[in-house]
This record gives C-alpha cells, structure tokens and sequence, in this order.
C-alpha cells in the first residue's frame, strides 16, 4: 500500500514538473519574441538619432519599445511565479519523500536488529523443529524465508527512495538556479524599462518645444501619403480595367482572377507576413501622440519595422501589376490576387518584374533604410477598398 502511494505520488509530482515546464517554455518563447521586437526597435531608434531629426518617429519607436518592455516584465514576472509554484510543489515533495525514507529506514534497521540478535542458525532450527505439527513448520519455514525477503526488498525500497530524492533534489537546486537568473534579469529590465520612459517623456518634451517645426514635418509627410494613396488607386484601377480589352479574354480572366480571389479570401487571418518584425504603425486614423488634437495621416495598410537587409517576400499566389519609385517610399511593388491586391513599399531592390507569376514566400525585393528607417509600409486592398492587414495576416 505505501509502495503504491510511493509511486503515485512521484507520478503527480512528474506530471506537475511537466506541466511546469510546458508553461515555463511557452513563457520563455514568448519573453524570446519579445526581446527581438525590442532589439528591432533599439536599432531602430539607434538610426533614427543618428540619420534623422524627426522626433515623432523616434517617440513612436521609443513608445513601441516601452510597450514592449513592459509586456517582458509582466511575462517575467508571471515565469518567476510559475517556477516558484514549482519550487514550493518540488520542496513539499521531497519534505514527504524524506518523511517516507526516514519511516522505511527506522523499520528496517528494527528488522536488521532483530536479526541481528537471532542471529545462530540453531535457533532458527529450533524454531522450527518446535513445531507441533508439519503444517505449524511450513508456516514457520515460510515465515522466516519471508522475513529475509522482506529485509532484502526493504532494503531496495530505500535505495531507490534515496536515489528519487537526490533527482529531486538536483532538480530543485537547477529551478533554483535558474529563477535566480531570472530574477537578476528582471531587475535588468526594470531598469531599461525606466531609462525608455525618461526617454520618451524626453522626446515628449522636445516636440512641445518647437511644434511649429514639427508641425511642416507632418504636413510633408501627408503630402507623401497622399501621393502614394492616389498612386495605388490608379493603379489598382488600371489593373482591374485590363480584362476588358474583348469578351472572350474577360470571361477567362473572370474565372481565373475569381478562383485566386476565392483562395486567397479562404485564407484570412492565415496568410503568412511579408516579413518578421514589429508593426510600428497600424491600420487606420491616429491622432498625435502629442499633440492630441491633431491627426496622422489616415494609414492604409501597417508600417513594419524591421531589420537592415530584410528579405521582403510575397504573402500568396499572384502576378506582379506593376513596380513605381515614390517619393519617401523608394519602391513599391503591386501584386494582383484575383480581386485581391498587396503592395509592398520602402523596397532598396526589387528581384521581380511587372508581369511576372509569383508563389507564396516568393522574394520581392530587400528593405531600404530611409531618412534612419528601415522600415516595410505593406497595403492589402479588396479591390478598391483598402483592408486592415492584420486581421489578414496570421498571429
């Protein structure tokens, strides 16, 4: 009975581990993530300060950054509390284990001792031939046969209980060991975390000095949006009219370009990204983060920051409609998806050509780094209505 108890118990306790550890890498996989959107961002806003004055972008990077580390904090935190769970569950378990080998050990050595004393083989013999009958000395004879297994498998019992204990005991110096180093990390990004918000109250400061300045800033850069906006319409326009030229051809291209609609339609929320890296910038309105009463210009698609050198691929099945330079945005690539289009800009090359089939995953070109930016400005419209890229895009 207390064997089955025994192992029992080490089952919970090794399901309990397991599933610490399920959640402890689930934690860590998602702290990794995290520290990579915040390395994006450091070098970020690192070519930011050296390459540009724009303090808008450098207060939306450093405010994405705080967001960011601020999550890792909370994340640390919830991982120290889960491995201290685990440190008093593992402590709690080998306290009843000890309890258990201590029991067993008192109750072998009581058998040792008794053995010990009857110790002369005659008096087992005695024992035995004392008998009243051969019944009485087959019990006896099986009796003191089972004493001596009973010693032996005692004795195992305890070697193996001592062996779990000192497993149990490794593995809770490394938990030990390893909330330690975590605590030690979390202090360290406590304190980044403080160094970001002095910074960003900083650059708050520095756009509530000189508005005016910033102010010419923004209204170039809504001339660039809006250049770029009327320039995918028309070209999304001009796409569409192509399959008018005879009936003939319009009703093949019908079929074809409503097939590839209907596939990449099936796959929202599951398209693959462009390109790994931290969206900046959502879809949509935004007002100033300053100047609250002020609103960025109207975001058609999501500004993803990335890192230097970044290959930009397609995100499905397609044709490539046409490739343009825009001023703020270098290039720009137009892929058509039956109904569906995708548009990719700030692009240092391009490795396709107008005209060319493309699969998905397919290399569009690398990103560009502009006025200390490197970041992807990536559009999805269905038809001629721009869609937010995000509900799109898998999580």
């Amino acid at each position: 009975m207390k064997r089955s108890a025994f192992i029992l118990s080490v089952l919970m306790l090794l399901g309990c581990l397991a599933a610490t550890a399920q959640d402890v890498s689930k934690q860590q996989g998602e702290r990794d993530r995290l520290q990579k959107e915040i390395a994006i961002l450091e070098a970020q806003i690192k070519e930011n300060t050296a390459k540009s004055n724009n303090a808008l972008t450098s207060l939306n990077l450093v405010q994405r950054q705080v967001k960011a580390r601020r999550e890792l904090v909370k994340r640390s935190d919830r991982e120290i509390r889960v491995l201290d769970d685990s440190l008093h569950a593992m402590q709690h378990e080998i306290n009843r284990a000890q309890e258990r080998l201590d029991t067993m050990t008192l109750y072998y050595n009581r058998l040792i001792k008794n053995a010990y004393k009857n110790r002369d083989a005659r008096v087992w013999y005695m024992y035995i031939l004392a008998s009243r009958n051969l019944n009485q000395a087959t019990r006896r004879f099986a009796y003191l046969r089972g004493l001596s297994t009973q010693m032996n498998s005692q004795a195992r019992h305890i070697q193996e209980t001592r062996a779990e204990l000192e497993q149990r005991r490794a593995r809770l110096d490394s938990t030990r060991a390893e909330a330690r180093a975590l605590r030690a990390e979390h202090q360290a990004e406590l304190s980044k975390l403080q160094q970001e918000e002095a910074s960003s109250k900083k650059l708050v400061n520095q756009l509530n000095a000189n508005k005016s300045r910033y102010q010419s800033q923004l209204n170039a850069k809504k001339k660039q949006v809006d250049a770029l906006n009327r320039q995918i319409q028309q070209m999304i326009n001009n796409a569409m009219g192509k399959g008018k030229t005879t009936t003939t051809r319009k009703t093949t291209s019908t079929e074809i370009d409503t097939k590839l609609a209907n596939e990449f339609a099936a796959n929202k929320g599951k398209l693959p990204w462009p390109a790994a890296g931290v969206v900046v910038e959502g879809f949509g309105q935004h007002n100033h983060p300053v100047y609250k009463n002020v609103k960025l210009p109207f975001n058609n698609g999501v500004n993803l920051a990335v890192d230097k050198g970044t290959e930009i691929r397609a995100v499905f099945d397609g044709v490539v409609k046409q490739i343009v330079v825009m001023p703020g945005y270098n290039q720009c690539v137009l892929v058509q998806h039956g109904s569906y289009f995708t548009f990719y800009c700030k692009l240092a090359s391009v490795s396709v050509k107008a005209g060319q089939k493309i699969t998905t995953g397919q290399v569009l070109g690398r990103i560009d780094t502009i006025s200390g930016e490197t970041q992807l400005h990536f559009q999805l419209w269905k038809n001629t209505d721009p869609q937010d890229p995000e509900q799109w895009l898998v999580r």
